[in-house]
């Protein structure tokens, strides 16, 4: 019998614990038909490679090899950054630029080489300024260079909200938006379960979620991987899952709505070049727009506060 293959190739660079994961998450959820693992430490991409292909025959029948040859990356349709220095618990992403920018300037040239037709998908932290820093790069169109953004905040903070309604997080609908980081929040005037408004959901006859429990949740989801480091080190699992989801969002051209993190150019008024998270049509040309989604204006500000917070950040990056 001759198996069928659609031929999407998903290239990974990184074969530490969020590279790693989020090839095994790809292999498991049929997120690419060949997925490559690329690092500099040749030995521990290979082994990270076979270790996932020993188990292929329980999960998605992917080719998956590793190793330290950049052209592993060869005609990939979707390259997912996550090789770079590692968040120390405690530590805001924003801190982790420096070290980041010289990895991706000493990559990024050598990967366009041998995939100048990938998109591009940066989880790599602080992934909002990491996403402008490889655009500036490459010169990759912003659509087709962005980062993961909000997604795992938002499945996050759904899943606390979840836990706090005792419903299925599937039927929990709300977004995190702005900064992958400490100035994020969530839209909760547009956040509901099951059609019903969050500010709405009782139990018992009684309100749910108070001013002041949406504060303490809106707290946990941005805290959640400061937690997460601090008892183990890093974030691997939900990261690399989240990863495999977008990626089949783009190999499966499924326009689909995830809240990645690219340019705005003015829209809401934000100004400067930063990239903050806002629900997006992701399909197999890279981001096909970002939505306009019905904020308060204080929504806005906080926005507009946090665009600022990155762009401070990409002003003060030295490409040269």
């Amino acid at each position: 019998m001759t198996i069928q293959k659609s031929g999407t190739k998903l290239g990974v660079i990184g074969a530490g614990g969020v590279g790693s994961a989020t090839a095994y998450a790809a292999a498991i959820r049929g997120s690419a038909d060949e997925i490559v693992i690329y690092d500099i430490a040749d030995k521990l991409a290979e082994a990270e490679a076979l270790d996932i292909a020993h188990g292929t025959m329980f999960a998605h029948e992917a080719e998956v090899t590793g190793g330290g040859d950049i052209e592993l990356l060869r005609d990939c349709d979707l390259i997912i950054i996550t090789a770079g220095a590692r968040q120390k618990p405690g530590q805001p992403r924003l801190e982790l630029v420096d070290a980041n920018v010289k990895i991706f300037q000493s990559m990024l040239p050598k990967v366009m080489e041998v995939a100048p037709q990938a998109i591009l998908m940066i989880v790599t932290n602080p992934c909002d300024v990491m996403a402008v820093v490889a655009q500036k790069i490459t010169g990759l169109p912003t659509e087709r260079c962005f980062a993961s953004g909000t997604v795992l905040d938002s499945s996050r903070l759904r899943w606390l909200i979840a836990q706090k309604a005792e419903v299925s997080i599937r039927s929990v609908h709300a977004n995190v938006v702005g900064e992958h980081g400490d100035s994020e929040f969530p839209v909760w005037s547009a956040a509901n379960i099951g059609m019903v408004p969050l500010d709405e959901w009782k139990a018992n006859g009684e309100l749910v979620f108070t001013e002041e429990v949406k504060a303490q949740i809106a707290e946990d989801a941005m805290r959640a991987a400061y937690k997460v480091i601090e008892g183990k080190g890093a974030t691997n699992y939900a990261i690399g899952i989240s990863g495999a989801r977008i990626a089949e969002a783009i190999l499966r051209d499924e326009h689909a709505v995830l809240n990645v993190s690219t340019q705005l150019r003015g829209k809401y008024g934000v100004e400067g070049e930063a990239a903050v998270s806002l629900p997006s049509v992701v399909s197999r040309q890279g981001v096909l727009r970002v939505l306009d989604v019905p904020m308060t204006e204080a929504e806005i500000d906080k926005l507009r506060a946090s665009a600022k917070a990155i762009d401070d950040v990409i002003q003060g990056v030295d490409l040269s």
